[in-house]
């Protein structure tokens, strides 16, 4: 099958069948208000871009404690669901379908930048080594606190509550951010993780914590409703998962396997050889997100049979319409990337689509 053909057909996952296999990835983009509740803008922003099979939202913390960075949307207060709600109306209305990512940050956050104004928390008290962003500029972000058996207990409690917040505000499922150095990831990393409690040493303890957020939330609102996102060999965040990580991604995704989930998305981090292993374990639809790919390679990992599914960012960030390019092969519009963290509508909800560039 024609390589450009095939990235446009439909796909079913979870309990949703989608118009085609692109996928907008997510991204943080840092408009919600100070109380985490996402505004009328993001409802235009993600419904312009309902025309992708399947959209991933920013990440979206599920307490004051998973916030990391300024204006980062929540899904855990009734404000949250109203303004969610008004985004999944908007996205459902154009014919698209919408996953909340859960996001919580973990050590990759500032006291600044939370409602309650404390430090972050993590498997371990060890700083990431890295500057966070904050309304009064650059700042080393302090050293964690360690969490306690029973916080790591209400923190997966807090996963579950924002997944059927999640669906109350209308989305069609939730996606738990396990990648690029967040709190699920700092668990499974030795270097975010020296616990010698059942959450770290082994390979089996270090992906506790992801499975438990996983069992809870299939749990809440079902499995077919319920995916996550990884991202093997990522150093985010001073993230290093050691010589044991394609092992510990290989019992990992094979027990998340058991709790068919809706979808596993994977950022690809260069090692072929492990994304090509977890494929054959995953029984599921399979979520590829390569950074770097140009327009004219889209579709080459559907082609391969490495993924069911191809997610991009900048691309669908910069082009509303996206999937209308692809079919007529009309150019890309290139990112605004001094606009891509907070603002108002320029570079978020103003990129031109075919006809209004038509128009200039």
């Amino acid at each position: 099958m024609a390589l450009g053909t095939q990235r446009f057909l439909p796909v079913r996952v979870g309990r949703n069948t989608l118009a085609n296999r692109l996928v907008m990835s997510p991204m943080t983009r840092s408009r919600a208000g100070l109380d985490g509740t996402p505004g009328d803008l993001a409802a235009e922003y993600y419904a312009q871009r309902a025309s992708v099979g399947l959209i991933v939202t920013e990440g979206t913390q599920p307490s004051d404690d998973g916030q990391g960075y300024l204006a980062t949307p929540g899904i855990y207060t009734a404000a949250h669901i109203a303004g969610w709600k008004k985004v999944t109306t908007a996205v459902h209305g154009k014919g698209g379908h919408i996953f909340i990512q859960l996001m919580h940050a973990g050590r990759m956050s500032h006291p600044d930048n939370t409602p309650h104004h404390r430090q972050g928390v993590a498997p371990s008290a060890i700083a990431p080594g890295a500057p966070m962003f904050t309304a009064t500029g650059m700042k080393d972000i302090p050293v964690p606190r360690a969490l306690s058996i029973e916080e790591i207990r209400q923190t997966v409690a807090d996963f579950r509550h924002a997944a059927r917040a999640a669906i109350e505000a209308g989305a069609d499922g939730v996606e738990i951010h396990g990648a690029n150095g967040y709190l699920v990831q700092q668990f499974l990393a030795p270097s975010a993780n020296t616990r010698t409690d059942q959450y770290g040493g082994s390979i089996e303890n270090r992906a506790r914590f992801a499975i438990e957020v996983a069992n809870a939330i299939v749990a809440e609102i079902g499995a077919d409703r319920t995916a996550i996102r990884l991202s093997p060999g990522t150093t985010l965040g001073g993230i290093d998962e050691g010589a044991d990580g394609p092992a510990l991604y290989h019992y990992l995704v094979a027990e998340l396997d058991k709790l068919g989930l809706a979808y596993l998305h994977i950022l690809h981090n260069g090692d072929d050889r492990l994304v090509a292993d977890l494929r054959a374990l995953w029984k599921r639809p399979l979520i590829l997100n390569r950074p770097g790919h140009s327009a004219e390679q889209i579709g080459a990992d559907l082609a391969s049979g490495l993924a069911d599914l191809e997610a991009y960012g900048r691309l669908v960030l910069a082009n509303p319409d996206f999937v209308a390019r692809l079919k007529t092969g009309a150019p890309m519009n290139d990112a605004d990337h001094t606009t891509f963290f907070g603002g108002t509508a320029r570079g978020y909800t103003d990129y031109p689509v075919l006809e209004a560039a038509a128009a200039l």
